[in-house]
């Protein structure tokens, strides 16, 4: 029948390009230094921060075993587009596989999800030591923090599995992709037929990974503000926040960029300010989440300083 003549009609697409930043090429070079020197600072960062909490027994809390999967998270998000973002700024083509593609948007999109979801749940975690001290140890204990995290990947991976499958089953009608990487937005806006079905899975998967964990973040630190008010002393109270400060600068960094991405209203003119801010979600965020942990942190700090006298002592 007719239907089945167009989709053979239309030429199945076996590659991508990835024409973002297209205006801008003189800043090309600008712009794969800066995010090569970043993606190294993000791996360093990272798995330093990650070493720091296997080593120091004193980190082994619930606070640091969600932190260090947040920064797995950011090494495992950015190594999913970076590499390839590095490699295009240099060549002339500029070109990702149907399957490549596909894998990129995958996990994307499920990092992206995970980090969502579980920037919540150590948003209880701080809930749970701030209002409730006396019961903490009690309320997350091993077993539950493994289960939280679990949970947050399998709701990332769940997701994002739905998301792209959805999306690359699509006919398209052209293979050039108005953005630095496969993101599914920019994807779904070459299709040729109906996307109804992708747009309402979109809007119910962003009720349960942002719209929810941001109501969840809010409530959280409604309590946790009360309480600290409640503090008498002033050191009492400054401890409290200082307590919470990296998680809720991280969380209005993180939130903050992904809606000015998704809420604003568009313009013809806003795509080369929404693709820098999307470099900027995608790179410098991950790169200053274990800066921020690590110079706002009394116990990494501390840590620090106890591991660099150990291979001092080792050494002399």
């Amino acid at each position: 029948d007719r239907e089945q003549m167009e989709r053979h009609n239309k030429t199945s697409v076996t590659m991508f390009f990835l024409h973002g930043l297209a205006g801008y090429p003189v800043f090309y070079l600008v712009f794969f230094l800066l995010c090569l020197i970043m993606y190294i600072v993000i791996l360093l960062g990272n798995s330093f921060l990650i070493t720091i909490i296997i080593l120091d027994s004193h980190l082994h809390t619930p606070m640091y075993f969600f932190l260090s999967n947040l920064s797995f998270l950011d090494i495992c998000y950015t190594s999913a587009s970076i590499p390839l973002l590095l490699v295009n700024f240099l060549s002339e083509e500029k070109s990702i596989s149907f399957t490549g593609c596909g894998l990129q948007m995958f996990f994307s999109f499920a990092m992206g999800s995970t980090e969502c979801v579980l920037l919540s749940v150590m948003a209880f975690d701080r809930y749970a030591a701030i209002c409730n001290p006396l019961r903490y140890t009690i309320i997350m204990n091993k077993g539950l923090s493994v289960k939280m995290v679990t949970g947050c990947w399998m709701a990332g991976g769940l997701t994002s599995v739905i998301q792209t499958s959805l999306a690359m089953r699509l006919t398209f009608c052209g293979n050039v992709i108005d953005y630095l990487t496969c993101e599914i937005l920019a994807v779904l806006k070459l299709a040729c037929e109906d996307i109804s079905l992708n747009v309402i899975m979109m809007v119910i998967s962003n009720i349960f990974v942002i719209v929810t964990p941001v109501v969840f973040i809010f409530i959280s630190y409604l309590f946790i503000l009360v309480t600290i008010l409640r503090i008498n002393s002033v050191e009492g109270r400054k401890k409290a926040f200082s307590t919470c400060s990296s998680h809720l600068t991280v969380v209005i960094m993180f939130y903050g960029t992904i809606l000015f991405m998704y809420m604003k209203p568009k313009s013809k003119n806003s795509y080369a300010t929404d693709e820098l801010i999307a470099l900027f979600y995608a790179v410098v965020i991950p790169m200053l989440n274990p800066i921020i942990y690590s110079l706002r942190n009394k116990d990494v700090k501390d840590a620090v300083k106890k591991l660099s006298k150990n291979i001092l002592s080792q050494r002399t």
